[in-house]
């Protein structure tokens, strides 16, 4: 059984930074995208950052380019997100989330559907 934990969520002023990490347990394919989505209150869960743990290609929404960097551990079933210059519009409940099956293609082209393990989530709070 797959199974993800999230830790390093907090409140933070504007303009600081925060660490995110996810490992998966129980997980068979190392090529698959992995990463981050996040949901703010009545809105739509929106992809952040995503990382094939094969190949190493990464992928970014506009908003966090510049300011996020996903990374993962030696064992590929380890991310990190380092989110640097926060913004108060980056609150919101952030979701680690690993794909099913191998996948070898660009985090690009994947959606929410496309994604079968999620974790429990961890609150970023940014105040300005």
């Amino acid at each position: 059984q797959v199974r993800l934990v999230e830790s390093g969520g907090g409140s933070v002023q504007a303009g600081g930074s925060l660490r995110l990490s996810c490992a998966a347990s129980g997980y068979t394919y190392s090529s698959k995208c992995m990463g981050w989505f996040r949901q703010a209150p009545g809105m739509e869960r929106e992809k952040v950052a995503l990382i094939n743990t094969g190949g190493g290609s990464t992928y970014y929404a506009d908003s966090v380019k510049g300011r996020f960097s996903i990374s993962q551990g030696n064992a590929k079933n380890t991310v990190y997100l380092q989110m640097n210059s926060l913004k108060p519009e980056d609150t919101a409940m952030y979701y680690c989330a690993a794909q099913g099956s191998w996948y070898s293609g660009s985090c690009r082209d994947v959606g929410r559907a496309d994604f079968r393990y999620w974790g429990q989530g961890t609150q970023v709070t940014v105040s300005s």
